[in-house]
């Protein structure tokens, strides 16, 4: 686990190691997300690049009556 330190202008530089490993580069979005005490910054995805994600997925499941319109 690395750590950063929030500038004074509450800027923090992202490892390399991470942006690497999460292909950040300069013009990259992410998706701040404040959950309790933590911060997540999630990588925008283009939804071409969703497709397919859920190949493979079981969704045979029982649906409540109230579920139909």
């Amino acid at each position: 686990m690395e750590t950063v330190t929030v500038s004074p202008k509450y800027q923090v530089v992202i490892p390399k190691s991470v942006r690497e490993r999460i292909h950040i580069i300069p013009g990259k979005q992410l998706q701040v997300i404040s959950f309790d005490d933590r911060i997540e910054l999630v990588p925008v995805r283009p939804m071409r690049e969703m497709r397919g994600f859920l190949k493979g997925m079981d969704a045979s499941f029982e649906r409540d009556e109230e579920d139909r319109v």
